[in-house]
């Protein structure tokens, strides 16, 4: 039996550590925390120096907590000494501390230890049970105020937002901020007024080859301005406002000779950079992969834990990936550099090894996300680790080999050319030694203008040479709004704002689209109409102190300090909790108002031809209500019909003009504006009675009627329509929601279930991305994501092969037997696949 009982979070880490202890030793796993404050109840007696309350944390579908608990204090009884070796940050010290209140023996005592270490290795483990220390109550103390922040935050304010607005919402410490930055951004785009400008560029000759262009950089002694707009124009600056004033330009440029006044060339550095922290991993997954931060999370959770390697079992591939710290260990710095030195040859190796400075708070303690092996190239696991897994360490070896390399080094050449009163200006560069570049290039979020121009080839020319003039062209330009937040930008503004912690980030992009709050249109988050809602009524409702980011960045500060040992928990919950307190009444007190108040407008109701319909606060914002027959519309004017039958719109912003309002098609009464969950949409005023709705999109177009077809529909016989639902387009019975028939597309190919006498047909996700799934769901539940193609497998004569497109290997088919394998060489498709037809009801 052993002596010696290990207890980790989870069972794969169990795995990769049991093989480095031996049979001395016992590796159980808790499964993440085995106590939390209670689900109902606040938990925490505010008025007794917020003393929590712990439970255990009940039984679920997916974990039987008891019995775990019970299992490990059976062997924490049976066991002569107990390590704890949760994860080394907070959550793994409170994981700790509540083991050991509830597993550990009281009588008689159990040594009890905790052991901490960055890697899963034989090295790291060992060394790590070779000192091993106690508790760290700082630690604890820092977790726990964290999490009785977020719970006095969460437990009093989410409530409120409930009953005032309605559905299943939550006010978080930092979540709310981080819609808060979503919110402000949207509105400085809506608000933002563009500035026109030109610019003016030259294509020249030289003596030698090859053509290039010049961007004209001076009039005069005044700069032109083509960047900065948010500043006023400068005395030695000038701003080609419009097309007359550039036309002027360019008629005088032409009739100057073009000189090369000015020739100077640059030896530049580019230096590489430093090795993965959390935050920095998380934008760079985002930007080169297009993974979520919460899935960059859960696959580097998996290469930390151990990944079955063959011959090698089990092995952690990852150092621990809950880190601020650009710290390396000298070990690793010596396998790097043997390893940078054998392979790509000394020039590629600096004198001495690159240490980089991690930011003022960061916890040194830890390394930075590094390869626990260099040796472990990716290709050497590449047919041990999933696609996924593989792109992610890949990421991560690469950054950090190339860390510790040699800088690239260009030479910078810029041409300065006199052309009469103007001088234009071309910038090129050229690579002489690639450096740290042979292996890595770290990602941009948006990529500057000027870019493509500095890494231009120019020719060799020289002073006082003159250049042939083959032509001068103005170019037009608008400046831009600021972009919205991507998952990458806005992780990387939380962290620069020294908002929430890289570990939490996960947590709050997927919180705040999973309430709603923001949704996710090519990759970057827009605010929906209740993300708005929320946003508002928290700020103008007496929390805008509390939810900023100067406050929340100082409570993270704090603790800090905490950590450090520094500051008592008590005391800074005790700061937070007598400001919060007036906040929170101030906030009742105003959703009390707006419920209770009707604020008396000059609309008249379209229903009943009303006038003074009144405005109320309801979950997408304020809206006017008829308090004769109570029916409700937007508070915005209603939206009509301009001359192509649409809403029109305002650079991209949904606006209505005040003509005649639309007229339901179905009953003849006028359509007006109202939001739901999905945005703004037009509905009927005859509702309940009639139930005709028409989607809103994003540029404020409203979508056309229905369009009668000649097909009959199979259930009732009246007339199918093609409608304009959420989804795009798709056919369905013109006597809906009577009847709720949905025309499916097909594909050609029956079902390969056998005694399914389905056929394939297209479907969409919630997500609104395109699958194929059988015509009898739910009795047959077998999906592909992609296209079924009637043809003959050649390897196993499967009935129907799969087809697939990407950028890199174009178009194959593939067998959907995973047993066989068969894949074909890139094919061109036989039809060029339409816009799939979605499969869902337009109540949906």
């Amino acid at each position: 039996m052993a002596k010696n009982l290990v207890i980790v979070e989870s069972p794969a880490k169990a795995k990769t550590i049991n093989k480095y202890l031996g049979k001395d030793y016992l590796v159980k796993a808790s499964i993440g925390h085995i106590k939390d404050l209670p689900s109902k109840g606040l938990g925490v007696d505010v008025e007794h120096n917020f003393e929590p309350t712990y439970e255990l944390i009940p039984d679920s579908k997916k974990r039987n907590n008891k019995k775990i608990v019970a299992e490990l204090k059976k062997a924490a009884k049976e066991a002569d000494a107990i390590y704890l070796a949760a994860d080394p940050d907070r959550e793994g010290e409170a994981i700790c501390q509540h083991l050991a209140e509830e597993i550990v023996p009281k009588r008689p005592p159990k040594p009890t230890f905790r052991v901490m270490f960055n890697e899963i290795t034989k090295r790291a483990v060992n060394a790590a049970f070779e000192d091993p220390r106690q508790i760290d109550g700082n630690l604890v103390e820092a977790q726990q105020a964290r999490r009785v922040l977020d719970r006095l935050v969460g437990y009093k304010v989410s409530p409120l937002l409930c009953r005032t607005i309605g559905g299943r919402l939550s006010a978080g410490r930092v979540q709310s901020v981080a819609l808060r930055m979503v919110v402000e951004r949207e509105r400085e785009i809506e608000q933002f007024v563009k500035t026109e400008y030109w610019t003016i560029g030259a294509n020249l000759s030289a003596k030698l080859p090859p053509a290039f262009d010049a961007r004209l950089f001076k009039v005069g002694e005044q700069t032109v301005k083509t960047s900065g707009f948010d500043q006023d124009l400068k005395k030695n600056e000038i701003l080609i406002q419009d097309q007359a004033q550039a036309e002027g330009f360019v008629s005088e440029a032409q009739q100057q000779s073009f000189v090369v006044s000015d020739v100077t060339t640059k030896e530049r550095k580019r230096n590489p950079v430093p090795p993965f922290i959390t935050s920095k991993l998380q934008q760079e997954a985002s930007r080169k992969l297009g993974f979520a931060v919460k899935k960059t999370m859960m696959v580097a959770q998996k290469l930390y834990e151990g990944v079955e390697l063959g011959d090698e079992g089990s092995v952690g591939l990852i150092t621990y990936m809950r880190t601020d710290s650009t710290r390396v260990s000298d070990a690793a710095l010596g396998e790097v550099r043997d390893f940078i030195n054998q392979q790509y040859g000394a020039n590629y190796l600096p004198e001495k090894a690159v240490h980089y400075r991690s930011k003022k708070d960061a916890q040194d303690a830890h390394e930075a996300i590094r390869p626990t092996e260099v040796a472990h190239t990716p290709d050497s696991l590449a047919k041990f680790l999933k696609p996924d897994e593989l792109k992610l360490y890949r990421l991560i070896w690469q950054r950090f080999v190339a860390s510790q390399m040699t800088a690239a080094i260009f030479d910078q050449t810029t041409i300065d050319i006199q052309a009469g009163r103007f001088i234009f200006r071309a910038t090129g560069s050229v690579q002489k030694f690639d450096g740290f570049l042979k292996i890595y290039q770290e990602g941009r979020d948006e990529k500057p203008e000027d870019d493509d121009e500095a890494e231009r080839r120019l020719p060799l020319v020289e002073k006082g040479e003159t250049l042939k003039l083959n032509s001068v062209t103005p170019e037009q330009h608008f400046t831009e709004p600021p972009p919205r937040y991507t998952e990458a930008t806005l992780v990387k503004a939380l962290e620069e704002k020294g908002i929430g912690r890289p570990s939490t980030y996960a947590a709050i992009m997927s919180t705040i689209q999973e309430r709603e709050y923001v949704e996710k249109i090519q990759s970057r988050f827009h605010p929906t109409a209740l993300g708005k809602t929320v946003n508002d009524l928290l700020i103008e409702g007496g929390f805008d102190d509390l939810f900023n980011e100067t406050y929340t960045a100082r409570m993270e500060e704090e603790l800090d300090e905490i950590e450090d040992g520094k500051l008592e928990w008590t005391k800074a919950l005790r700061e937070f909790y007598t400001k919060f307190e007036g906040d929170l009444k101030e906030f009742q007190h105003y959703i009390k108002d707006i419920k209770e108040k009707n604020v008396p407008t000059d609309e008249v109701c379209l229903k009943c031809s009303t006038p003074g319909m009144v405005q109320k606060w309801g979950r997408f914002g304020p809206y006017l209500k008829c308090l004769s027959c109570e029916a409700t519309r937007d508070a915005e004017p209603p939206a009509t019909a301009g001359a192509d039958g649409a809403a029109a719109a305002n650079d991209g912003a949904g606006t209505a003009e005040e003509t005649e309002p639309e007229v339901c098609e179905l009953c003849g009464k006028p359509m007006q504006l109202k939001r739901g969950r999905f945005g703004p949409f037009l509905g009927c005023t005859g509702y309940p009675e009639c139930r005709n709705i028409r989607k809103i999109g994003k540029t404020g177009v409203a979508a056309p009627p229905p369009v009668p077809l000649d097909e009959k529909c199979p259930v009732d016989g009246a007339h199918l329509v093609r409608r304009f639902g959420r989804f795009g387009e798709f056919i369905s019975c013109s006597n809906y929601p009577k009847c709720k028939y949905i025309k499916q597309e097909t594909v050609g190919v029956s079902c390969s279930r056998p005694g399914c006498k389905g056929e394939i047909v297209v479907k969409k996700s919630k997500r609104g991305k395109a699958f194929y799934g059988c015509s009898e769901y739910p009795n047959c539940n077998i999906v592909y994501w992609d296209k079924p193609v009637l043809e003959t497998c050649p390897q196993c004569n499967a009935p129907f092969l799969l087809e697939k497109t990407t950028k890199k290997q174009g178009t194959f088919r593939y067998c959907a037997n995973e047993d066989c394998g068969y894949r074909s060489n890139a094919v061109e498709p036989i039809v060029k696949p339409e816009t799939p037809q979605p499969t869902r009801s337009p109540a949906t």
